[in-house]
């Protein structure tokens, strides 16, 4: 919709193709139904949340922002506000709204709309493209072709994968596809007796290691016990450094290290609980430590210590409480794997951004074809990350597609 619209502000004639019964789905299950459309970070941090590949972006980002993205909507009446770490939703928290407003102003430029239309195939001639075929053996000559059926990831919302034959056709490299922004599953037995199941535990600091034991990323942020491993914000965030280390070491599981308490550091910590035991020895250890961390928690993490949560303080051992601090600050244990790449909210990998032109969003190997979008090997945190780079990608594509489509 973005390159559609882009386009056609060219003057281009435009025609958007969808195989879809209706545009923007994925939009508009965005953010939780509320479209998380962009982040008003600055420039450098928005690029630092997009880890696949966000350095390719600085060209886009100087000329359409996410500064330019928020007075785009704006234009287009849909009022935006800001919430937590910088993102931008609108003011009518519905994400509709903001599709909706993109195929007003879709109508309002003549844009032709083909929905229901799965494409078949994407014909080059000479170097350069000439047409599209649907499924129904139509044929649409074109003088430029964008592409943005999107990665692999949320497959009922259209993206199955398409893009990347047509890609290869015309001679481009579809790099390694993997799930990131991806639950992580795990077969320790706390799991699958699922001795935590549901539970929440708010602003932890949650790290992947690596075989030596060294910390690959920490994310602090929220996180969940789930059935079949662990999701939430901090999880998502790891997600892609915990499927490239099973990658590049070679390895079956990976350690994460959970930190419960990350503002307090280990040795403070010991004295405190070892404070509060001498003030009340008689008291038993549980009610001792209430409101220092959620009681499932701290009632696990007792027994992983063999520490009886009925136990008095006093009779129990110094080696007990400083394990079970060591406990608090880093319970380590094994993932095997994420869910599958169609339960990813993002998919790693794509078009390989080394043969794009990074300021039109051109292939350098196709004249008249252009790529924008979740096709491309770019792959941010969520936050509204994806969805910029998506919205400025496209604009650009649709800007030069038209520019090119004038000068054949």
């Amino acid at each position: 919709m973005m390159a559609a619209i882009g386009a056609a502000e060219k003057k281009a004639k435009v025609l958007l193709i969808d195989k879809g019964n209706k545009l923007g789905r994925k939009l508009a299950i965005s953010g939780g139904g509320r479209c998380n459309v962009t982040n008003r970070l600055p420039v450098d941090e928005i690029i630092k949340h997009i880890p696949g590949n966000g350095r390719f972006l600085y060209s886009a980002f100087s000329i359409f922002s996410n500064e330019d993205i928020i007075r785009f909507f704006e234009n287009l009446g849909i009022e935006l506000k800001e919430e937590d770490h910088g993102r931008m939703f609108p003011v009518t928290d519905k994400a509709q709204s903001v599709v909706d407003a993109l195929i007003s102003r879709l109508k309002e430029l003549k844009v032709d709309i083909k929905t229901d239309s799965p494409i078949q195939d994407v014909h080059y001639d000479n170097g350069r493209v000439k047409s599209v075929e649907l499924q129904t053996g139509d044929m649409f000559e074109a003088d430029a072709v964008v592409i943005a059926v999107g990665g692999k990831s949320v497959p009922h919302t259209g993206s199955t994968g398409d893009g990347y034959a047509w890609a290869e056709k015309a001679g481009h490299t579809i790099t390694e596809l993997f799930p990131t922004e991806v639950p992580l599953t795990s077969s320790e037995s706390f799991i699958k007796e699922k001795t935590l199941q549901g539970l929440s535990l708010r602003s932890v600091a949650l790290s992947v290691l690596n075989p030596k034991g060294k910390a690959l990323i920490t994310h602090r942020m929220d996180m969940i016990f789930t059935h079949f491993g662990i999701s939430g914000p901090a999880v998502l965030r790891c997600s892609q450094y915990a499927v490239k280390a099973m990658k590049k070491w070679n390895l079956n599981e990976v350690t994460m290290n959970l930190d419960v308490l990350p503002d307090l550091k280990e040795e403070p910590l010991f004295q405190e609980v070892s404070k509060k035991i001498k003030d009340e020895p008689k008291k038993i250890i549980k009610n001792l430590l209430k409101g220092m961390l959620p009681e499932r928690y701290l009632l696990f993490l007792l027994e992983q210590n063999n520490i009886d949560p009925s136990a008095q303080g006093a009779a129990i051992s110094n080696d007990k409480i400083r394990s079970f601090v060591k406990g608090c600050k880093s319970f380590q244990f094994k993932i095997n794997g994420t869910l599958p790449l169609d339960k990813a909210f993002v998919t790693g990998g794509g078009v390989s951004v080394k043969e794009i032109e990074p300021q039109t969003m051109a292939s350098k190997m196709m004249e008249g074809l252009f790529f924008c979008g979740e096709i491309l090997d770019i792959h941010g945190y969520t936050g509204g990350y994806n969805i910029t780079s998506a919205l400025v990608t496209g604009r650009l594509a649709g800007l030069n597609a038209a520019a090119s489509a004038h000068t054949v």
